[in-house]
């Protein structure tokens, strides 16, 4: 999955949240902090541009900070802050300026100068029983690796807690059927990031606040908090509210936070809630090894581990995969058709009924590239990268040939054009087309555009709609165009202004 999943998935819950609750979350310098850390890079970097502005900023200034060839970042950024309530617009909509509260609060966060418990209380006193990274990791991992195994069924899993299974369900990820068996959802589910993951669940925990009488307010600052603390580090217990020390219990059983026992007085937050708002993610996926190197000794230990649960794709759909984990080989089972297997590896192969099965699943050729590439042999990479390397070095060199000594920026464009190819060029195009097979038809809502008074019209408005990206259909000859349901304000308000004039 991209990394960019789980951001769009918060973002989302926060956009569907009221005005008021929006405004409370934002006299928590921490979630101020973590919200930026979840939008884009334009709109982050429209962020910076005000945050130390007083003044509103005109409209048609605006419009000049970035390209005519970035407008759909821009549309996306501004609409993404606007739902948020991040900037507010004047009364004739001319000007825009940031939420005075968000403003206020993350230039705190940024100058050093929010309260001193704005980031949690750390343990001033020692801990008798040895806690470090390397044991807070392990704990996460099993945590949490015990969830996955548990839903794709794997014997002699201990069986998760109430709350775990009531969020599995909620979330549509298994279903009560003569026992709890996994669903189309949770296929999907195996085969995310860690953070989209983790974020699942919480947001049906967040979906749950109402009916166990917590403040989702609170709730949420507490878990943007944790995004912002510090691997390692005990926290202590007497400095959160009511309603946050008792998240701690369901927060144990997700492997987010360490606590010692009910009663202890210091948490910990474990390496799968320092990255909650992190691009990082938090343990790899599926078998959870720890991704950040833990010294020398940890390092050479993970590097072993990446080679001992690695793939090897052949250009004749074979499979070979180096692992002795039930969790990889399940999931591999989902969209692999595996023949044989030995004592650290499994032999299969990619099948058009292999990858129809998993289609049917709810699982999307581009979730199953994503885990192939980021699973691929060390060998793999490193052969990709020398074909890669050969590529842009012919090319870069036939450019220069052929123009007589090409400028820089054009070399460029040329490295930029190509990308690595982990797996097998034919397996990646076959994965697709089978996909295809089966999405012939695509259906889009939105809008048409017609009745045009000339071709000029036409043509300003149209390449305006493809400039936002909101652009799916046109025909130039009977000055029709047909635009996004989301965008079909934005083009309209743009034909009013331009057209008037």
């Amino acid at each position: 999955m991209s990394s960019n999943l789980f951001k769009t998935t918060v973002n989302e819950y926060l956009e569907s949240l009221p005005k008021t609750v929006q405004s409370k979350l934002y006299e928590a310098p921490a979630t101020c902090l973590s919200i930026y850390r979840l939008l884009s890079p334009m709109a982050k970097f429209y962020i910076m541009s005000m945050i130390f502005n007083e003044k509103p900023v005109n409209l048609r200034d605006l419009n000049k900070w970035c390209k005519p060839s970035s407008r759909k970042l821009e549309y996306e950024a501004l609409k993404r802050l606007k739902a948020l309530h991040l900037v507010e617009y004047d009364n004739k909509g001319s000007h825009i300026r940031l939420h005075s509260n968000f403003r206020k609060n993350f230039r705190d966060c940024l100058t050093g100068t929010q309260k001193p418990n704005a980031f949690g209380s750390i343990s001033l006193t020692n801990d008798k029983h040895k806690v470090d990274i390397k044991f807070l990791d392990k704990f996460a991992s099993q945590k949490w690796e015990n969830i996955l195994h548990f839903m794709v069924g794997t014997e002699s899993t201990t069986t998760p807690s109430k709350s775990v299974l009531s969020l599995l369900q909620l979330g549509g990820l298994m279903e009560n059927k003569n026992g709890l068996s996994i669903t189309n959802s949770g296929f999907q589910f195996l085969l995310q990031d860690v953070n989209a993951q983790i974020w699942t669940l919480l947001l049906q925990y967040l979906n749950l606040t109402q009916d166990l009488n917590m403040d989702p307010v609170d709730v949420l600052n507490f878990i943007f908090i944790l995004g912002s603390l510090e691997l390692g580090k005990s926290y202590s217990v007497s400095s959160l509210s009511e309603t946050q020390r008792s998240m701690l219990a369901d927060l144990r059983d997700y492997g987010l936070v360490y606590q010692r026992s009910d009663t202890s007085g210091r948490f910990y937050p474990t390496r799968l809630a320092t990255t909650l708002t992190s691009d990082s993610a938090g343990l790899k996926t599926p078998s959870m090894a720890v991704e950040q190197a833990l010294g020398e000794e940890a390092e050479e230990t993970a590097q072993e581990r990446n080679i001992q649960e690695s793939i090897i794709i052949e250009t004749n759909f074979k499979v070979y995969a180096y692992t002795n984990s039930p969790l990889e080989i399940a999931i591999l089972n989902l969209f692999v058709h595996l023949r044989t297997r030995f004592a650290n590896m499994v032999c299969g192969q990619i099948t058009r009924e292999s990858i129809r099965n998993a289609l049917y699943n709810g699982i999307t050729a581009d979730q199953i590239i994503k885990f192939l590439d980021s699973h691929a042999h060390p060998q793999m990479k490193l052969l990709a990268k020398e074909r890669l390397d050969k590529k842009i070095e012919f090319d870069t060199s036939n450019n220069i040939n052929t123009a007589g000594g090409a400028p820089q920026s054009k070399n460029e464009n040329v490295i930029s054009q190509h990308k690595l190819e982990i797996i097998p060029p034919n397996v990646l195009d076959q994965i697709k087309l089978w996909q295809l097979e089966l999405d012939r038809i695509q259906t889009f809502e939105g809008y048409l555009f017609k009745d045009l008074a000339n071709q000029q019209e036409y043509d300003i408005l149209s390449n305006y709609a493809s400039e936002l990206g909101v652009l799916i259909w046109s025909d130039k000859v009977k000055k029709k165009f047909f635009v996004t349901k989301d965008g079909m304000s934005q083009v309209a308000d743009f034909a009013n202004r331009k057209l008037k004039r």
